[in-house]
């Protein structure tokens, strides 16, 4: 028996308000799931778009060095 399937043998026997109170839960489950599949693919863009900006930059001089700090901290 999979998982749906003994689900679905269990909600036969439940009254109409534990019903209701099943589908309020799977609701927010399946919100808070495409919540987090959106946060994840927005955090890919993001590191995308860092990488593109930072291309190339290890080949770039340094431009500053240690004497050119006005503070130096320990």
């Amino acid at each position: 028996m999979t998982t749906e399937e003994a689900i679905i043998e269990r909600l036969r026997f439940l009254p109409d308000a534990a019903l209701r109170e099943v589908l309020d839960f799977a609701e927010f489950l399946a919100t808070r799931t495409q919540e987090r599949e959106a946060r994840e693919e927005e955090t890919q863009w993001s590191d995308l778009s860092l990488d593109s900006a930072m291309r190339g930059m290890d080949d770039e001089p340094e431009i500053y060095t240690r004497a050119d700090l006005k503070e130096s901290f320990r």
